[in-house]
């Protein structure tokens, strides 16, 4: 199954940079080759269920063995079964409407 997931990491306790954190999670996800749009304020990642589940998981791993001893994650999973979505066609279709 196809997903669009929104995923914030956020780790607690380690002050109040988390550049650090969030690179590290971006360096999982390109080392996995899931297409992905970093934001903001969270990280939106388009793929198969199982790598992109199996990447949230690389990224609580990697976040923990920099030090963070405790992790606040909020997901958002967004599936379809009529077709394929993309990231860039979630967007186009509100700056079409906006034009």
């Amino acid at each position: 199954m196809k997903v669009i997931v929104d995923l914030c990491v956020v780790p607690i306790g380690v002050g109040i940079d988390l550049a650090p954190y969030v690179a590290a999670c971006q360096q999982v996800l390109l080392q996995r080759g899931l297409k992905h749009q970093l934001g903001p304020n969270s990280t939106a990642i388009e793929g198969d269920w199982g790598p992109v589940m199996d990447a949230v998981k690389a990224c609580h791993e990697v976040v923990h063995e920099l030090g963070a001893l405790r992790i606040f994650t909020s997901l958002k999973i967004n599936s379809r079964t009529d077709r394929d979505q993309a990231l860039e066609e979630k967007t186009a279709a509100v700056q079409k409407l906006l034009a």
